[in-house]
């Protein structure tokens, strides 16, 4: 199933802030997740991904810094306490959502 542009954007921020809650990871690392969370239904480019996290960054959600791994530099990325915040008010407002959506995907009977 093809999941529209504008849900995989709008979800991007709280799925990204909830996998930098566990701890700290890179780029790459954050794609394989979102892909391994939903059984390969979310698919993101870093094209998508890179200007959400810059974003977090400049809101002040999320630092990083460059390190060097197994002879490989990379940009690691990590929730801060303002970030922390955010992504408990994300859950929350995600969890009012998807409770009001059930309400109008159940079927009626009239």
């Amino acid at each position: 199933m093809r999941i529209s542009r504008e849900l995989v954007a709008a979800s991007s921020r709280p799925l990204i802030l909830s996998i930098l809650a566990e701890g700290e990871n890179y780029g790459y690392a954050i794609l394989q997740e979102v892909s391994k969370r939903s059984a390969g239904q979310l698919e993101w480019t870093e094209g998508m991904l890179y200007p959400v996290l810059h974003r977090l960054e400049r809101e002040g959600h999320v630092e990083s810094r460059w390190r060097t791994r197994d002879g490989r530099k990379r940009k690691y990325y990590r929730i801060n306490h303002t970030g922390s915040k955010a992504v408990l008010d994300e859950r929350e407002q995600w969890s009012v959502v998807l409770a009001a959506l059930g309400t109008f995907l159940e079927p009626r009977h009239v």
